[in-house]
């Protein structure tokens, strides 16, 4: 996949840039940090600015969240509840308190949330379905979003141009830090369903 992302970005440039981090926001298994430490390494070699990858990458940022907005006003609340009420949500033990729980909790702290979760792999993308769910402000989404992917892609394109043919280095520390993160996502969803079962023996008891 590495060598294809370099192959495009080297072809497309700044669209290339737009385009693959816009789908990696979709589809959070394309590698952004190679894609932005890349775009960096571009700088140094051809006429790309780096305040220009920036942009261009933070627009793609914010066209991908925008994407899964929408999908989350679309699997709204309401939807949910729905699900909690069917068997589904009776096999989980869920309820639709806790829906309302975690709807209130996004209301009061999605902003920082939306905010720092830009800077976590992965969450970093999805973060933008709860938003949407909570349906919370566009505007604020917005400001949010655009404000922490600017800082994670500046981080990235900057020391992918400080280190240049090296780039790679900066890659292989992004994913030793996605893989502790996925690891802890992991064992956080093993934490909550193992919660669940427990819960739902203590109801049938």
């Amino acid at each position: 996949m590495q060598s294809t992302i370099i192959a495009l970005l080297n072809k497309y440039g700044y669209f290339g840039i737009f385009s693959l981090i816009a789908i990696e926001n979709i589809f959070p298994p394309i590698p952004s940090e190679v894609i932005l430490t890349f775009g960096g390494f571009m700088t140094t070699y051809t006429s790309m600015n780096l305040w220009l990858v920036v942009l261009f990458s933070t627009l793609g940022s914010l066209v991908g969240a925008i994407v899964l907005y929408y999908i989350g006003r679309i699997l709204n609340k309401e939807r949910l509840i729905k699900i909690v009420r069917s068997k589904v949500g009776k096999i989980l033990c869920l309820k639709e308190e806790d829906i309302e729980k975690a709807d209130h909790w996004f209301d009061t702290k999605g902003n920082k949330t939306v905010f720092f979760c830009r800077f976590v792999p992965i969450v970093r993308s999805l973060i933008s379905i709860p938003a949407g769910m909570s349906e919370m402000n566009m505007f604020k989404f917005l400001v949010y979003t655009t404000f922490g992917s600017l800082i994670w892609n500046f981080v990235l394109v900057f020391l992918g141009s400080k280190v240049g043919s090296n780039f790679e280095k900066i890659v292989d520390v992004i994913d030793k830090y996605s893989y502790i993160t996925l690891t802890f996502l992991v064992i956080l969803c093993i934490v909550f369903i193992v919660f669940l079962i427990r819960r739902k023996k203590k109801e049938q008891k």
